[in-house]
């Protein structure tokens, strides 16, 4: 097993985030930044961490001047931990520091020792921002927080990169587990010669497997419960937003490593300003667009973190199959109708087309071509009745039709609608005054999307989106919207009544307010 990097938390710190992995340039010190105002907004106590080897930058993201390091003689002062206070309530800040005559941040290389003495900070959270690399100090820090973050870009260098840092931190991990026995150590590096550097983690594990069944199955064992999360960052087109999904499901299926996607951030210009500004996203606009991404993100990264051990409880100890079903291939449970079969395929043959993004440095030509031959013949066989049920019987014969289930919801998607919920049943009562806001978390609770609802309901998407962003200016008379208002209340298991009459006082205060003739 992995020997833990820092000690037990004592009960005031609930958990350690680590922000890494990708390029330099993803954004990785814009979402370490508010993901900590995030909480720090919601009454928690966080210490931000500036642990990037490239240098000092955070204090500026928080409109602090550069603090003044240790001299070269205050050996002491160079493993201090003292955080300091920000302009956000509950935030502090530990920044980077340089020693005086030296051209390097002191912390990249004394990691090791300080790190130990972050859970005993008196805090609630604790943020790490680690930048770019596979340096071993960063790796160490990535692997020993409660959740490791990886930043990745729309784009082949930062989709490679992430790749990369996930094969970075599995080797890393054998070398940890494994460093007090030198036998089993000489034999990890044994099979890594003759792999190529830094292979597919589960690729890894099967070579080892073949020198010694046990060192095998603990390498399985620390694969499994490897459990790096997933951001995109700077996603400018539709198809940008569905990279990051792509990414998780391909690591899972040529690294092994099971990652949990937590969403993406829009391209923004508000993004930009807020650093020219010196002002974090989620105070100096907190009603953009990609202030909105960055808040489901850090609703979903609290989330995990909640139920982190219960994740790890529940991580399978086995390697994606060499071979995998038909139905795997597509995506899909055995239960599949025939009109989810075609849009798996459909999503499949986008996703590994040559020169597709999400595949960058997973498969090479020959790679691409045999995948696409196979989501072939998933689809040419499970679109056919009678080869389908051929392909069931010869491929589970000892399992029925009440076995053919959904695969289990994504862990991200599934503890942030449980936190979701947990705080709508705090928020809504007799006297509650529904907002498009509010109206749209409890969709998000019940894993609704607006085009279920259009479907149901025949309203438009555009009208539910309006609805849901509180565009009053693009609503309807307000008899249509009254109508709108109760199917959505309806299909949401809401009362009608309520969220009709406090929805509708709103939209009459706004138009009033604009000026616009009463109905």
């Amino acid at each position: 097993m992995i020997e833990p990097a820092v000690t037990a938390a004592p009960r005031g710190v609930r958990s350690v985030v680590a922000v890494g992995g990708g390029r330099g340039g993803a954004g990785k010190s814009v979402l370490a930044v508010n993901l900590a105002v995030y909480l720090a907004q919601l009454g928690r106590s966080v210490v931000l961490v500036d642990a990037d080897p490239a240098g000092a930058e955070l204090h500026t993201m928080l409109g602090l001047e550069q603090p003044r390091g240790p001299d070269e003689t205050d050996e002491a002062g160079l493993d201090d931990l003292a955080p300091l206070p920000t302009q956000i309530p509950g935030l502090l800040l530990l920044p980077q520091l340089y020693q005086v005559g030296s051209t390097v941040p002191v912390r990249p290389g004394r990691k090791p020792r300080w790190a130990r003495r972050l859970r005993h900070l008196d805090v609630d959270h604790v943020l790490v921002d680690l930048g770019a690399g596979t340096a071993p100090a960063t790796l160490d820090l990535f692997l020993g927080a409660d959740l490791g973050l990886c930043v990745a870009t729309p784009d082949p260098p930062g989709v490679e990169a992430t790749y990369r840092f996930l094969r970075a931190a599995f080797t890393r991990i054998l070398r940890r587990a494994l460093i007090k026995d030198p036998f089993k150590m000489r034999l990890v590096e044994r099979t890594a010669q003759s792999l190529p550097p830094l292979p597919p983690p589960q690729d890894f594990v099967r070579a080892l497997a073949r020198w010694d069944t046990a060192l095998g199955a603990l390498a399985a064992r620390e694969l499994a419960l490897f459990r790096p999360h997933l951001a995109l960052n700077f996603a400018r087109l539709r198809a940008d937003a569905e990279v990051g999904a792509s990414m998780a499901e391909l690591a899972h299926r040529y690294l092994g490593v099971g990652v949990d996607y937590v969403g993406h951030v829009e391209q923004d210009d508000s993004v930009w300003l807020s650093v020219v500004r010196r002002r974090p996203l989620l105070v100096d606009s907190p009603t953009s667009k990609s202030a909105r991404n960055l808040e489901r993100i850090a609703r979903r990264v609290l989330a995990l973190v909640a139920t982190r051990e219960q994740v790890r409880a529940e991580s399978p100890i086995a390697l994606v199959p060499l071979e995998p079903t038909l139905y795997e291939v597509l995506g899909t449970p055995r239960g599949a109708t025939d009109e989810e079969l075609r849009r798996a395929y459909k999503r499949r043959r986008d996703v590994f087309q040559p020169g597709s993004l999400p595949l960058t440095s997973l498969l090479d030509e020959d790679g691409v071509r045999a995948a696409l031959a196979r989501i072939e013949e998933a689809h040419d066989t499970l679109l056919d009745p009678l080869r389908r049920k051929a392909y069931d019987l010869s491929t589970f014969p000892e399992e029925d039709a009440a076995s053919a289930v959904a695969p289990p919801l994504d862990g991200a998607v599934a503890a942030e609608r449980a936190l979701l919920r947990q705080e709508l049943e705090r928020e809504i009562d007799a006297e509650t005054v529904f907002t498009g806001a509010l109206l749209a978390k409890v969709r998000e609770s019940l894993g609704i999307e607006i085009e279920q609802i259009a479907q149901r309901t025949k309203i438009s998407a555009s009208h539910l989106r309006s609805l849901e962003a509180d565009d009053f200016g693009s609503l309807p008379a307000l008899v249509y919207t009254r109508g709108f208002l109760q199917q959505v209340a309806r299909h949401l298991g809401l009362d009608p009544t309520q969220v009709t009459k406090t929805y509708l006082r709103r939209l009459r205060e706004a138009r009033a307010i604009a000026g616009e003739p009463p109905p």
